[in-house]
């Protein structure tokens, strides 16, 4: 996958690093940017060998949010792009998480402003990392807005709702100890040591068995909203048939043997 102008693509081991790459204006989101975001996550999907994903912004920033002036075509630099998204009015959904769920685990690595669009694509990973001067935020509702990104739903799932609605009415900033407080993001690193954190974590989750993370990752989010006895059921439907898997003949060998595991997904 090469990405596009606005989205880079690269490979660091069994990890998929997607960076934002629009430095200039903060990382705001761009047509391309989330083409770009869209067929990173299926491409990681799509591939075995990838077993984990890392998000991550250029230039110091996470993202600043949607550049509705760019979503509108403006600046483009080519139709392509355009066609994808009449092709499929969606992809930009998918792109910000909101309309899709990658299998592999997702870890953010923010720097810098992770506001506005960009705490809303924070919401839809799974482990997040940041540096110590980044800033969080839902900024909609002090420009008349509405973080229809899928804030008013998911925010209250993952932090205390107080703290949910004071983020969402009051649309002000947040430091990134202040967002690690309230279990928005789970590690406060030195600026610019986001992404090496990150990878660090990501390789931490590739070294485990990749059915069995999957797994554990589809269970999570599947037995979310259910009672504890449908959520137990769900369980072991997902659960049960991963021992039966090569992966687990290896893993129990491998702890026998007292040696690193090597999986090959089966």
């Amino acid at each position: 996958m090469d990405g596009t102008e606005h989205l880079t693509v690269r490979r660091e081991g069994a990890t998929l690093v997607l960076t934002l790459n629009r430095p200039e204006a903060r990382n705001a989101l761009s047509l391309a940017m989330l083409v770009g975001l869209h067929d990173g996550w299926l491409a990681a999907d799509a591939d075995d060998a990838v077993r984990s994903i890392v998000l991550t912004g250029a230039g110091g920033a996470f993202c600043a949010g949607m550049d509705l002036k760019a979503l509108a075509g403006d600046g483009m630099a080519g139709e392509e792009h355009r066609d994808r998204l009449k092709a499929d009015p969606d992809l930009h959904w998918k792109a910000m998480l909101r309309h899709h769920r990658p299998r592999k685990p997702v870890i953010a690595a923010v720097e810098g402003p992770c506001v506005a669009g960009g705490t809303e694509i924070l919401q839809g990973t799974d482990i997040r990392v940041a540096g110590a001067s980044a800033t969080f935020g839902l900024f909609e509702v002090r420009r008349g807005l509405f973080p229809i990104g899928g804030s008013t739903v998911r925010l209250q799932r993952q932090i205390p709702r107080t703290h949910a609605l004071e983020m969402l009415l009051t649309g002000r900033p947040y430091s990134a100890p202040e967002a690690a407080a309230i279990g928005l993001i789970g590690h406060v690193v030195p600026d610019g040591t986001a992404l090496t954190r990150a990878l660090e974590i990501a390789e931490q989750v590739n070294s485990c068995g990749p059915l069995a993370v999957e797994a554990v990752k589809a269970s999570v989010y599947e037995t979310a909203d259910m009672t504890e006895t449908d959520g137990l059921a769900a369980e072991l439907r997902r659960g049960w048939p991963v021992f039966a898997t090569a992966d687990a003949k290896e893993g129990a060998r491998a702890f026998a043997e007292k040696r690193a595991p090597v999986y090959k997904r089966a």
